[in-house]
């Protein structure tokens, strides 16, 4: 799950935590990343970590899928197709689990299988939804920067934008990382940044080093 350092973002990930386990199921591990949801998903090390340890018949929970990602649909269906290769399923709330009417018609008829001749269908529909789901979260992601954007062209005009200050410390961090060898991956998941942070800020500090 990617996560924030907001307070109640916390609790809601540890309501997830808990209300997975009271559903029966055993939680395996749980992997949390502070980074952009439109960073590609192959550049996101505890995501890239989560496929790696996939198992046949794991199922990844997230609280909504733009938890898990906001890249335009194409990539993110391929981060989908990534993880159901494993043999695993994704549970998010937009996405109902068809898996769950299979398992009910399973049995259900002793002249033919329901849930076997249906199975097409369900899948079909299943790949539907989380095409809506990815389409909607990245639609909202676009919308949210484009209103961001027009809030700084407006604060511009006022004389009220200042921009993102620096995090001296985390920068400093990240250099003292860098000098030690410390590879980009690494520096990123030690220090809770993203990688594209970490490659911005050693740039820049080469550059000026010059």
């Amino acid at each position: 799950m990617r996560v924030s350092t907001d307070h109640q973002d916390l609790q809601r990930q540890e309501k997830l935590i808990k209300d997975t386990q009271e559903k029966g199921f055993y939680v395996a591990a749980v992997y949390r990343e502070k980074i952009s949801g439109v960073t590609e998903w192959e550049q996101r090390p505890e995501l890239f970590r989560l496929i790696n340890d996939l198992q046949q018949n794991d199922i990844v929970v997230a609280e909504s899928i733009d938890r898990l990602t906001r890249l335009e649909p194409k990539k993110a269906l391929e981060l989908i197709n990534a993880i159901k290769s494993k043999g695993a399923k994704i549970q998010v709330p937009e996405v109902f689990d068809f898996d769950t009417i299979s398992k009910e018609l399973n049995g259900k008829s002793s002249v033919f299988d329901p849930s076997f001749l249906m199975s097409d269908l369900f899948s079909a529909m299943q790949n539907m939804f989380f095409k809506l789901a990815v389409s909607i979260a990245h639609d909202d992601y676009r919308k949210r920067k484009e209103r961001q954007k027009q809030g700084i062209i407006l604060a511009k005009q006022n004389g009220k934008y200042r921009g993102r200050q620096p995090n001296k410390a985390l920068h400093k961090a990240i250099i003292e990382q860098r000098k030690m060898g410390v590879s980009i991956a690494k520096t990123a998941l030690a220090l809770n940044t993203s990688q594209s942070t970490v490659i911005r800020v050693w740039k820049l500090f080469k550059v000026n080093s010059i």
